[in-house]
């Protein structure tokens, strides 16, 4: 379908994009998936290819383009490609990380961790699930307690992507009884005093991607990496949320039609009683079905960049776009693998990867039933 979203250099950056893949991840995905982890030489390698923070300004080794469209095609060709893995690690790079680096940071910080995350020699993440709060940020209860020049943090975090590669972390502290107002942000540097790094977590898919917890024992983090004003987290990561709902709405949607387009080809060769597995009634019907919906998510996610580019894009909005989608890709993905019978069982289809690495993007970044939540305030019920 036409997409008059994008113009000619967002399709020639499309075209970068794909040859990058090709070249720097494809030939080292499946060890990578065997490793547990992306190995950091991606990270640079994008950096190297100008795909990295294209929002940082040019003094610090950016592009300076705060264009949320080119996000989205580096978002779409991994997700459409089947390698979420690694895709995984550039959204936290680019769509949630990089927001806080970004605007909240003094121009001392910035000279401090810009350049190094724009060029991929730092891989960043994002520290806000904790054992006991997920979704509900608000029951945040890890702590940093000021000290003289440093703040000291004290508690545990979990799920925390690309937590065996970070370099920088972000972290949801209280500093505050408050429930809202009491949460700050802080950048936390590996190798910090009290800071480590825990297993690398065993997940049904995502299998390239490290996913860990991370623990801080009295750590000792200086009070120059406060990020923006203590006691104004929980605002600043709402305020930064829809951007990472969108990001992961765009995955679902490439990623569905990536395994759509992949069950096609295999239903019109795949032969059973003698006919093409996609010739029969009920095969034919549902791949229609398939097509139409991903089709219709296609447009509304484009409007919903539109939206984001021009800063309109609401919290609402982003969370529709986010269950919507999501809950659509994994209906996809295993509506495919039953379509590809036993051998959608089989890890050697990329079917069956695509139906694993879809089951969490229904629950990380908000789940389905918060995202309703959000939805059903802003309807005011």
């Amino acid at each position: 379908m036409t997409r008059p979203l994008f113009n000619d250099d967002h399709e020639q950056f499309r075209a970068t994009v794909a040859r990058f893949i090709a070249t720097e991840v494809a030939p080292h995905y499946e060890q990578w998936e065997h490793d547990g982890r992306i190995d950091r030489s991606m990270f640079a390698a994008a950096g190297a290819h100008g795909m990295l923070l294209f929002e940082t300004p040019e003094r610090f080794g950016g592009a300076g383009v705060d264009d949320f469209r080119f996000n989205t095609i580096l978002n779409e060709e991994f997700a459409r490609s089947g390698y979420a893995s690694a895709g995984l690690g550039l959204v936290l790079q680019n769509d949630v990380v990089a927001p806080y680096l970004t605007d909240l940071t003094t121009e001392e910080q910035k000279e401090r961790w810009l350049p190094g995350v724009t060029s991929g020699e730092l891989v960043v993440a994002i520290a806000m699930t904790e054992p006991g709060a997920g979704s509900d940020l608000s029951g945040i209860s890890t702590r940093a307690v000021r000290d003289g020049d440093h703040y000291v943090i004290d508690g545990s975090k979990t799920f925390i992507s690309n937590g065996q590669n970070c370099d920088l972390v972000v972290v949801a502290a209280r500093t505050g009884e408050d429930r809202h107002r009491g949460l700050s942000l802080f950048v936390v540097e590996a190798g910090a005093p009290g800071f480590e790094k825990g297993r690398n977590l065993d997940k049904l898919g995502l299998h390239g991607q490290d996913t860990s917890e991370l623990s801080f024992t009295g750590a000792r983090v200086p009070a120059a990496n406060l990020l923006g004003e203590e006691g104004a987290g929980f605002y600043q990561l709402m305020h930064n949320l829809p951007q990472e709902r969108l990001s992961l709405a765009v995955t679902a949607v490439a990623a569905a039609e990536g395994v759509l387009a992949t069950t096609l080809e295999y239903v019109k060769q795949r032969t059973a009683f003698g006919k093409p597995v996609g010739s029969f009634q009920h095969n034919r019907f549902l791949l229609a079905e398939l097509s139409t919906e991903v089709e219709i998510a296609r447009v509304f996610i484009d409007h919903c960049v539109e939206l984001h580019t021009r800063k309109e894009l609401s919290a609402a909005t982003a969370a529709k776009a986010k269950w919507w989608t999501t809950e659509l890709q994994v209906r996809v993905a295993d509506r495919c693998l039953q379509l590809h019978g036993g051998y959608g069982y089989m890890r050697e289809y990329p079917v069956c990867r695509a139906f694993a690495d879809a089951r969490i993007q229904t629950i990380y970044g908000g789940t389905t039933e918060i995202m309703k939540e959000i939805i059903g305030k802003d309807l005011g019920l």
